[in-house]
């Protein structure tokens, strides 16, 4: 199959649009598994309470369509403030309820793991049943905009204009994708950052590489973990709302095959390795893309998880195997 260099230009970037939004949403399952060695099946739902908050504060602000710029900029601005904090809180009550007591009570890795399915599939029916909850409480009718259709698509309307800045090749690079790519960068740029060089992310790589020895050189543990939860979850937050703005549509189950596709781009880049998660997107997003062509889209998803295989095969720890442990600054 011929492909012009328009049509790979356009395969690439938006690759890379959508691998950055992997990236970013895989963050929490790196983080919690390279502090805990626990993956967090959960954070799939914590990405989607996100992606309900943004809908919410554009809808009580009555935004139904692009606005002016400046204007479009503030509400994105607390849409993502809003979706973070949401995402964080929920992030941090998905540590305190399912996972603590289960740590101070050393419990199998496996009762972990019942744990994070069975509270994903109660905060998912939280939203998908926020319309007979609202009833119950008698508050239907004042939250009838954000309980209608409970378990449909909810759209979210994007304020910001989509114009196209500039052509590379006869494709247009759109305002929006740029905004998403560049965004995406630097918030995961920051947190290795902050990782690699805070004393609270010190804290967190010490816990990371042995527990026992950073307790016993003053490391709150417990703090740790609180923080390591945060952290993905402002992170999974901030992925929804950028989700959001390249797919204007959420759903109480949408962070099930997207939850999937982030947990692969981990795995792909090497779980608990915070670089590790933005090539692995990068990667998976870029993959995806260029499987359409070829193989049309009713393969996109096999074939992420056939990459996901294959480099489990020639190489289980995935291309960037250093633990968050290990990680130097």
């Amino acid at each position: 199959m011929n492909v012009s260099l328009e049509t790979a230009i356009d395969l690439t970037f938006s690759g890379l649009v959508v691998g950055a939004i992997y990236g970013l949403f895989a963050l929490g399952y790196t983080l919690v598994y390279g502090v805990l060695r626990l993956i967090n099946f959960a954070h799939s739902e914590v990405f989607m309470w996100g992606s309900f908050a943004a809908v919410w504060v554009m809808l009580a602000f009555h935004v139904t369509g692009p606005t002016g710029v400046l204007a479009a900029i503030g509400l994105l601005l607390v849409a993502l403030v809003v979706a973070m904090l949401t995402s964080g809180g929920i992030a941090l009550l998905l540590e305190r309820v399912a996972y603590r007591r289960l740590r101070e009570k050393n419990a199998p890795p496996l009762v972990a793991l019942i744990s994070a399915i069975g509270a994903s599939f109660v905060l998912a029916e939280v939203i998908g049943l926020r319309d007979k909850i609202a009833g119950w409480v008698g508050l239907d009718g004042v939250l009838a905009p954000y309980v209608v259709q409970a378990r449909e698509n909810t759209p979210f309307y994007n304020p910001l204009p989509s114009g196209v800045l500039f052509e590379i090749a006869g494709f247009g690079i759109r305002s929006t994708q740029l905004i998403i790519l560049v965004a995406a960068l630097l918030m995961m740029v920051g947190l290795d950052q902050f990782v690699r060089r805070s004393r609270l992310g010190r804290g967190v790589r010490a816990v990371s590489m042995d527990p026992e020895a950073a307790a016993l050189m003053g490391v709150n543990k417990d703090r740790v973990i609180q923080l390591t939860f945060l952290l993905g979850g402002l992170m999974a937050g901030a992925a929804s709302v950028l989700y959001l703005m390249h797919i204007p549509v959420t759903k109480y189950s949408v962070g099930f095959l997207l939850g999937l596709k982030a947990f692969t781009a981990a795995v792909l880049g090497g779980i608990g390795n915070i670089r590790g998660a933005l090539l692995g997107g990068l990667i998976l997003g870029v993959a995806e893309n260029w499987a359409t062509p070829f193989f049309g889209t009713q393969w996109k998803d096999v074939v992420s998880f056939v990459l996901l295989i294959v480099i489990l095969l020639f190489r289980p720890t995935g291309l960037l195997g250093e633990s968050l442990g290990k990680a130097r600054a």
